[in-house]
């Protein structure tokens, strides 16, 4: 697996932390996760309750039970011998705003911004701010990035394959 130049500066014994819906398990969501396991060797994962994510998002979301059974299932699988947090996020920021022995935040580009809200906080509470290492986004077969949007209009499936012709 190519891993982006940042997670080489990334050192062994971190604790990082990663957060989103996970809804629509998908290859991108399973290349995120693989990174940022492979990037730390403690990691909390944080799941955005059913209630947050109705509030953030315009379309319904797999129940929270679901979305932690896919991730937690995954996890089983790729994260063997690496101690992993599963939380459950009722606001944007869950524990990265308080935990002080956090020290990576893996984000995409559409949640960076995030992070560098979740960096004014924790500098705001007398906490150093987390090093920001940016995950590309994996590309199904159209060269698009792979989402749950995508699979959920039926443009890709799961794995970033086609399922039918976009106009273009």
């Amino acid at each position: 697996m190519n891993q982006p130049p940042e997670l080489c500066l990334v050192v062994c014994g971190t604790r990082a932390a990663v957060g989103g819906t996970f809804d629509k398990f998908h290859k991108g969501h399973r290349k995120f996760l693989s990174t940022a396991l492979d990037g730390s060797e403690e990691l909390v994962i944080g799941i955005t309750s059913d209630e947050f994510a109705m509030a953030s998002k315009d379309h319904p979301v797999e129940p929270f039970d679901i979305r932690l059974e896919n991730v937690k299932r995954f996890v089983q699988k790729k994260g063997r011998g690496k101690k992993v947090e599963i939380v459950k996020l009722e606001d944007p920021y869950g524990p990265t705003v308080e935990d002080e022995k956090l020290e990576v935040l893996f984000v995409t580009a559409s949640t960076k911004c995030r992070g560098e809200e979740i960096n004014f906080r924790r500098v705001k509470n007398g906490l150093k701010p987390l090093k920001i290492v940016e995950v590309p986004m994996e590309l199904a077969e159209d060269g698009e990035p792979i989402s749950t949007s995508r699979i959920r209009d039926q443009v890709i499936d799961s794995e970033g394959r086609l399922l039918r012709k976009t106009k273009g």
